[in-house]
């Protein structure tokens, strides 16, 4: 079997530079792929390749060439300006299999106010959304984001006036220009729930807790597990999220923020990342088993059977160094 994988960031080189705005997306896709190729070699009679770090992007004959070559290709992109659902398209044509969502999915998940709409008319909870500019005399504090934004990208809570004006010349400053989108701000601790995903359901992953920077809500890492009232909570919430959404496959991510109220009556569903995550880095340090092995057993069609997971509690950080606060001895992919 051979597994092709493509990570963006690192394939094309995009954010490279330790001064770009887009480095933090450069340091996780890396981390990323790093450790579901380690994984994935780990098969027997697997053979993986990717596209290492280069200077220039690589072009679409030479990738469309290493899919022609794969049975399995997984993309890692982000899914602004449609970049992931370009490179599945270039995937889908040829001899390989993509592992990761249809195309109808994943433009749905990429775009955070077509999401919301789709939510809402099945009940799932979610924060108010629109894309109206926010206002001076908005409800604050609110959060202003990109329409199909990755890795908090010009992401704001802004809590006042001045936060809007302030916002308005900093996404100027960061030369952003597209479309922006306002949503309702909800207290409360953030988490994800993985789950895998093929024709025969989704199987959730243990929850994670998500750090984020107060301001720009900037991904600093995370930890599994997390209580067991709360995961309960989040894995509840994250499947109802997951199964109004038809065409999943692979590894998705399910980010949540729980809520101060017990029985979960304060908790929603923010967003769906139709792609791996940096939780795999945290999950992988956890799991008993090879979750990437997993996954191609899942979007085969088959059941993962029982999971085991070591005991203890991983911390993750975003460059795919986790540690286990028990020992703290770090791993690596």
């Amino acid at each position: 079997m051979r597994v092709f994988i493509y990570e963006y960031m690192t394939g094309s080189g995009t954010g490279r530079e330790s001064d770009s705005p887009e480095h933090s997306l450069y340091i996780e896709g890396r981390a990323m792929r790093d450790a579901i190729a380690a994984d994935f070699r780990l098969i027997p009679n697997t053979e993986v390749f990717i596209f290492a770090d280069k200077e220039a992007p690589v072009d679409h004959y030479t990738f469309n060439d290493a899919a022609n070559n794969a049975d399995w290709t997984l993309i890692i992109a982000p899914e602004s300006e449609d970049k992931l659902l370009s490179l599945a398209e270039e995937v889908w044509p040829t001899g390989s299999r993509f592992l990761g969502p249809s195309s109808d999915t994943l433009r749905l998940t990429s775009d955070k106010l077509a999401l919301a709409e789709h939510w809402y008319d099945r009940d799932v909870p979610t924060p108010f959304t629109t894309d109206r500019e926010p206002s001076t005399r908005a409800a604050f504090p609110i959060v202003w984001k990109p329409q199909d934004g990755a890795g908090s990208t010009v992401t704001f809570l802004l809590k006042s006036a001045q936060d809007v004006s302030d916002a308005k010349e900093q996404l100027e400053a960061e030369d952003h220009t597209g479309p922006m989108i306002v949503q309702q701000f909800v207290p409360g601790r953030a988490a994800s729930v993985a789950f895998l995903c093929g024709p025969a359901g989704q199987f959730p992953l243990p929850p994670t807790f998500q750090f984020l920077s107060e301001d720009r809500f900037k991904y600093l890492g995370g930890e599994v597990p997390i209580p067991s009232e709360l995961a309960e909570r989040a894995v509840k919430l994250a499947r109802r999220a997951i199964e109004s959404v038809p065409g999943l496959l692979g590894y998705v991510g399910v980010d949540l923020v729980l809520g101060s109220a017990e029985d979960g009556s304060r908790d929603f569903a923010i967003e769906i990342n139709p792609r791996l995550t940096t939780s795999y880095v945290g999950l992988r340090a956890l799991a008993d088993f090879n979750i990437a092995e997993l996954m191609l057993k899942v979007a085969k069609g088959e059941s993962p059977g029982e999971l085991k997971w070591k005991p203890g509690k991983v911390r993750f950080n975003p460059d795919g160094t986790a540690t286990s606060v028990a020992d703290s001895a770090p791993t690596t992919a």
